[in-house]
């Protein structure tokens, strides 16, 4: 199969590395280089928050790499940044005894959350009732996982974090099997295939930042937001005292005596 940048590379079937689709686990290793880059000074506000847009945005590796190409990083694309770590963040989760194998809710539900330790296959099982299967701190036994979903008028959520790759080929009779999750991840973290069948009912695959990761991120978004408040009320102070300066200047001499 021919991909859509092939044109543009130079074998005929593989895209560039410029080319290549940026993750989200990429593109947040990029924002967190302008992080350190604006707390070091090497970027000031106005700039940062202009290449984190970017990075929030870029759809490809051509389009992150311009934001840190000029800051002390090692590698200069976004692929060289994701290497090193990935590699040693998915060995670090893979491992370990499952916490269980299979979950079953019939007209109730059930949960896999938190630090719980993931098996190569786990089955799932909903009979007019809902489960939820959250990896994002979780570990994994092996590499390669598989999770089956059979959703029998019921629904079952599935949750990942950005940097895991993740397939999804489950099918859906009179009900849905939700494949806007699938994404590929970091190289080295852990592999998630979702598969199944939901027959009166749903499998939903969602990729979330992790609990502390989001918690980060909205206190910085927070805290810029109070920065920019404070520099316009003292941009609006300056403004005004410049107009009353102008303002005692003008006055004639006899007025201000």
């Amino acid at each position: 199969m021919t991909s859509a940048g092939s044109s543009q590379g130079a074998s005929p079937d593989i895209p560039g590395e410029s080319q290549m689709r940026a993750s989200d686990a990429e593109r947040e290793r990029i924002a967190e280089v302008l992080r350190e880059a604006v707390a070091e000074g090497r970027l000031d506000m106005e700039e940062f928050e202009e290449r984190l847009d970017a990075a929030y945005t870029a759809r490809t590796h051509a389009q992150l790499e311009p934001l840190v190409r000029d800051l002390p990083v090692p590698g200069t694309t976004p692929g060289a940044l994701s290497a090193p770590e990935s590699c040693g963040d998915g060995d670090g989760r893979i491992g370990g005894t499952p916490t269980s194998r299979m979950a079953v809710a019939i007209m109730g539900g059930f949960q896999r959350k938190g630090t719980w330790t993931a098996p190569r296959n786990f089955t799932a099982f909903t009979l007019m009732g809902g489960g939820e299967i959250d990896l994002r701190e979780a570990r994994f036994e092996d590499r390669e996982t598989v999770i089956r979903c059979f959703a029998l008028m019921g629904g079952v959520q599935v949750i990942v974090p950005p940097d895991i790759e993740t397939h999804v080929g489950g099918i859906g009779i009179m009900g849905g099997f939700d494949q806007s999750g699938e994404a590929d991840g970091d190289p080295g973290a852990p592999r998630v295939t979702v598969t199944g069948l939901a027959i009166f009912g749903g499998v939903s695959v969602e990729r979330k930042l992790r609990k502390a990761e989001a918690r980060r991120l909205k206190a910085e978004r927070r805290q810029l937001k109070s920065e920019r408040k404070e520099l316009a009320r003292a941009e609006r102070r300056e403004r005004k005292e410049g107009r009353r300066v102008s303002f005692e200047k003008d006055r004639p001499r006899e007025d201000r005596d």
